[in-house]
């Protein structure tokens, strides 16, 4: 059985990076036996031996405050569930056997520039009497300003070796593999394996003075002064505001550029008249032919929607939301509107779970653990699945009403930002709670790489076509099944009162409300392919927006709430689109 080490640190220090480097692309990721926490793990060759490596949640001390920290804590005890079971396995539990046993050694990641709050979980982490490997990373960023910290004094005053890195550079991991090597065989000389260790602040102090030099005059960087006047008022919110625009103005220019010059001409020109050709000759005409090439034929639609359509916008909003990540700017957009989010019971770094949502709702929910409060956890939860429309809703949605009308597609945004809004302010009254007080580490503003972009990108993307891609054609297959066996027809005359007398839309527009339950996207796709005016399009992007959740998310908030709250949230999404639809439809017709 391979030997298992952990890999630690704060949050945003560089951990995955080094994770990446050291395990290339043999990863696997699984919740931690008995909670939602995700993690992930892989396999190094440590001289000629396979080694187990655990990128554990990130974590400011061993005083668990939230269940991600928890985690990390266990991991580092060696207090797995499925041990305190007895040894065995958690049969109920996907983690690969052997990652959760007692870990060998430690990899403790300090961050060069923020040392002391490093330090204070180093020294914690040296408590335990694990044998421990401190990686000094961002050595590159502490050079920038003018001082080094002294990796040999260091190891004296900590008695475990030191590496100074650079990890998206892959500087000095190298050397990391040769200095773990040497700790994982036994245990640390008896004089430093189970010495008592005092961690306190003053203690932390006293090594750092010991340990930081200066070598010359130090003279704010360019990334220091930005990074300053980026989280002021001024010019901090007017930089916000043209950076959102830059950003939102970038996903519809490159996603429209993309589908309109290269995958329609693509798939139109080359791929889909193959395909009929093929088809025609191999399946008999009928039924079966058209469930294939149909109208809604899956061979067809089941490319179109997703790759053609909605791809496009998955690669330039994920290019946006990497560049944004890899900055550092995201953390310092949440200390501008930490004033605004308290206001509506959340802390400024509610804005980062937001903001994924964008993405794709279940890593939002899964990042709302690291705020303080269950309280907040609700209040995000509620509002992504409320009006926070996915990577592949928003192409859909772009793909529909950029044409036609900017004005509305604006429109349809800013309605899901006043649903959220709302939601916010009555659930922030009815849940008990303490206000929020934000604590947010703010790393340094970088200039992104563009080899660690594509890459992210590229993991991104991959991730898109399994989880996004793939159930998005299966929906395709089931609107194709339902349009040729006259079940689309059977199923728009029982929702007729619905569709056609509330929300005034054409009773096609029964069957994306069922294919929306598989995926929320198909609720706004089908619309693409009927002659719909303004302000149809308009209330059916509106029910679109708030219609349910697709179902893996509804099982994401099950497993992370109850089935009351998902059972919640499914009320409120329905009954708010179909309310909000049939209201738009009224006053539009009134007022057009």
């Amino acid at each position: 059985m391979p030997e298992t080490v952990l890999l630690m640190g704060l949050p945003n220090v560089g951990k995955s990076v080094i994770f990446n480097r050291l395990t290339g692309l043999n990863v696997r990721a699984a919740n931690y036996c008995g909670t939602t926490v995700e993690y992930a793990a892989g396999n190094m060759l440590l001289d000629g031996r396979q080694v187990t490596l655990v990128d554990v949640p990130g974590t400011y001390s061993l005083h668990a405050t939230n269940e991600a920290e928890a985690v990390a804590v266990d991991m580092l005890q060696g207090n797995s569930p499925r041990k305190a079971a007895g040894g065995g396995h958690c049969d109920a539990c996907p983690c690969p056997a052997g990652m959760l046993d007692s870990p060998s050694a430690v990899i403790c990641v300090v961050d060069a520039g923020n040392l002391e709050t490093s330090l204070y979980l180093l020294l914690q982490v040296l408590e335990t009497g694990l044998p421990t490997l401190v990686v000094l990373n961002r050595s590159d960023l502490a050079r920038e300003k003018g001082y080094f910290i002294d990796t040999d004094e260091l190891s004296r005053e900590l008695d475990v070796p030191v590496v100074p890195t650079v990890a998206v550079t892959g500087e000095g991991m190298a050397e990391v593999k040769h200095a773990l090597s040497g700790i994982i065989p036994g245990s640390l000389p008896p004089s430093s394996a189970r010495v008592k260790r005092e961690t306190t602040w003053e203690r932390v102090e006293h090594i750092s003075q010991r340990v930081w030099k200066k070598e010359a005059e130090e003279q704010a960087s360019w990334r220091e002064r930005w990074g300053d006047l980026l989280t002021r008022p001024w010019p901090g919110l007017p930089l916000a505001i043209i950076i959102v625009a830059l950003i939102f103005s970038l996903v519809v220019g490159l996603g429209m550029g993309l589908r309109q010059y290269l995958l329609l001409p693509f798939f139109r020109g080359l791929v889909f008249p193959q395909i009929e050709l093929v088809a025609a000759q191999v399946i008999p005409e009928g039924i079966i032919q058209n469930i294939f090439i149909g109208e809604y034929g899956f061979l067809i639609k089941g490319l179109e929607w997703p790759f053609a359509l909605v791809l496009p916008y998955v690669i330039s909003f994920y290019a946006a939301l990497s560049f944004l990540e890899d900055s550092g700017y995201m953390p310092r957009l949440g200390i501008l509107l930490d004033g605004l989010l308290n206001r509506i019971g959340l802390q400024g770094t509610g804005i980062i779970p937001l903001l994924l949502g964008y993405g794709c709702a279940i890593p939002a929910i899964l990042a709302s653990r690291a705020m303080n409060s269950h309280k907040e956890r609700l209040i995000i939860t509620f509002m992504v699945c409320l009006a926070v429309p996915c990577i592949s809703q928003t192409g859909a949605f772009i793909a529909l009403l950029s044409a036609r009308s900017v004005a509305v597609m604006l429109a349809v945004f800013l309605l899901g930002v006043l649903a959220m809004v709302t939601v916010a302010l009555v659930l922030n009254r009815i849940v008990r709670g303490a206000p929020p007080e934000t604590l947010l580490e703010i790393p340094e503003l970088l200039l992104p790489r563009g080899d660690v972009l594509l890459k992210k990108v590229w993991l991104r993307i991959k991730h898109f076509m399994v989880d996004g891609a793939l159930p998005m054609v299966i929906g395709v297959a089931v609107a194709a099944f339902l349009y040729e066996t006259g079940l689309m027809v059977t199923l728009g005359q029982a929702l007729r009162p619905l569709v056609v007398n509330w929300l005034g839309l054409p009773p096609d527009a029964a069957v994306p409300l069922i294919l929306g339950i598989l995926r929320r996207e198909l609720t706004v796709l089908p619309l693409l392919d009927m002659d719909l005016s303004t302000l149809q399009l308009f209330v059916g992007a509106t029910v679109g927006l708030f219609y349910v959740p697709c179902i893996a998310v509804v099982a994401s908030v099950t497993r992370e709430y109850g089935i009351k709250t998902a059972l919640g949230i499914l009320l409120l999404t329905t009954a708010g689109a179909f309310l909000l639809g049939g209201v738009l439809f009224r006053a539009g017709s009134l007022l057009f």
